[in-house]
């Protein structure tokens, strides 16, 4: 059985909200929270590549964890009341990234469904399956180097496999990643319950016996195990896990908008126990100073979060000629890149019409033979002046450069080529492009089909999810 993580990812947040009006005080209680070294002190990417609108995108995963932050397993009378099946340690059943921006502005999020198929170290797999990846393979190198130290592996191994699927989110979604929160089953429980428990709004009656759903149609709270079933539920719903993964995003907007109240806020002992709550069941980043995330988030309302998913080719995607029956989410990296790249940032303004197309060249710095030219193949089909330029040296992510007079068209260059990162450079001539091509690019021009650029993606994805609608769901 899977268990919704996402709802419990997001509670670090709604927390941390909650705080902007209950005082730094009380915040600094979470100094002692569970910390890993999944980014790094100079964060994930290398000076220059930082966002320009000075937001912060925060990766909340969600895991199938029958173990707290410390490694102790979950007494089996919360397993009990969670119905958790076979242990999923290994497996990330839920991937959201949430933008914090820099202002009083509408917080944005979007899920990545856990069975997106995706090119990851090891080969193409399940993006839920990048931690298990990380953290065996980190295990089997400490063991070969001869340690023997129990504790150190485990811990060593996790950090890994965080970085791994931070990795894969990164690589699929083009986002740079700034701060990671993990929750599991016991944060699902304790935060729910600390809140005093989150409105839902049913269109008709529902009962499944795998999750343990057993509701009626309308509104009512759920809290602990009874919310837990609610956000579970695959079972005779529209789309099955897309249908799970619309009540999950519909909960934690819920939450959001519970956690805001003016009744929440106001009381300093459901505040005190959800924030021991994520003490006691959440893991950080090691960079994350939470007052000045704090200090960021001052503003932000009830109604200030968005929801939304990636878009995909094919929820019913057969990726294995040998095995017909196993199946995947297709998802389409330039399309996702471009996706994120429109979702959490808004494009400089476009060049007025019958403007010349600028001087592009592209270099290769991920070794892919023949790679620039191909891409300056797509951008003459675009109208732009583009050449290959050579190799590069090495790194990990692309990125387009562009005089400030040519905002608009990098921006547009970037757009074309899957949603790249773009930064502004006095360093590059006057009337030039520059494009880096790293060792992860797959958009338009990928020689091994790594891209699916072109392919149209499913176009009747739900509305937004927001934390002040009303939300009422199948």
């Amino acid at each position: 059985m899977r268990i919704a993580g996402k709802v419990i990812a997001g509670a670090l947040s709604m927390v941390v909200f909650a705080g902007t009006a209950y005082g730094f005080s009380t915040l600094s209680a979470l100094d002692d929270i569970t910390r890993s070294d999944v980014i790094g002190a100079g964060g994930s990417v290398e000076e220059g590549q930082k966002h320009a609108d000075g937001a912060l995108d925060i990766l909340l995963v969600g895991r199938d964890a029958r173990k707290g932050p410390d490694g102790t397993p979950l007494p089996q009378s919360v397993l009990d009341e969670l119905r958790a099946g076979a242990n999923g340690d290994d497996l990330t059943d839920t991937l959201i990234v949430l933008r914090i921006p820099d202002g009083q502005q509408e917080v944005k999020a979007f899920s990545i469904p856990r069975d997106s198929y995706v090119s990851m170290p090891g080969g193409k797999g399940k993006i839920n399956a990048a931690f298990g990846r990380g953290k065996a393979a980190e295990a089997s190198k400490l063991r070969a180097a001869g340690e023997t130290d129990k504790d150190k592996i485990e811990k060593d191994s996790m950090t890994a496999a965080r970085k791994s699927t931070r990795q894969a989110v990164e690589d699929l979604t083009g986002v740079t990643i700034d701060h990671y929160a993990e929750v599991n089953l016991l944060s699902f429980s304790e935060i729910s319950k600390a809140v005093g428990g989150v409105e839902v709004c049913l269109k008709k009656a529902t009962k499944d016996e795998n999750s343990g759903a057993d509701f009626p149609a309308g509104k009512q709270r759920l809290s602990g195990g009874a919310a837990l079933a609610f956000v579970r539920q695959r079972d005779n719903l529209p789309g099955t896990d897309f249908g799970r993964m619309r009540r999950q995003q519909v909960f934690l907007a819920s939450m959001a908008h519970e956690v805001l109240s003016a009744g929440t806020l106001a009381d300093p002992g459901k505040l005190s126990d959800l924030i021991d709550a994520v003490k006691r069941s959440v893991v950080l980043d090691q960079s994350w100073n939470i007052l000045d995330f704090v200090s960021k988030m001052r503003g932000v309302s009830g109604g200030g979060i968005q929801f939304t998913t990636i878009p995909v080719v094919n929820p019913d995607y057969r990726y294995d000629k040998s095995h017909p029956t196993a199946t995947a989410v297709q998802v389409d990296p330039a399309q996702v890149k471009a996706f994120a790249s429109g979702l959490i940032g808004a494009a400089p303004p476009a060049a007025p019409p019958g403007a010349p197309k600028a001087s592009v060249e592209i270099s290769n710095a991920g070794g892919a033979s023949g790679l620039a030219a191909r891409v300056a193949d797509v951008l003459k089909g675009k109208g732009f002046a583009a050449t290959a330029d050579g190799n590069a040296p090495s790194q990990r992510t692309s990125i387009v450069r562009y005089p400030a007079a040519l905002a608009a068209e990098g921006a547009e260059v970037a757009k074309e080529l899957g949603g790249l990162s773009i930064k502004e450079s006095a360093d590059v001539p006057a009337g030039h492009i520059q494009v880096v091509l790293g060792k992860v690019y797959s958009g338009p021009g990928v020689s091994d089909g790594g891209s699916a650029a072109g392919v149209p993606v499913k176009t009747d994805q739900p509305q937004p999810v927001t934390s002040d609608g009303d939300n009422c769901i199948d």
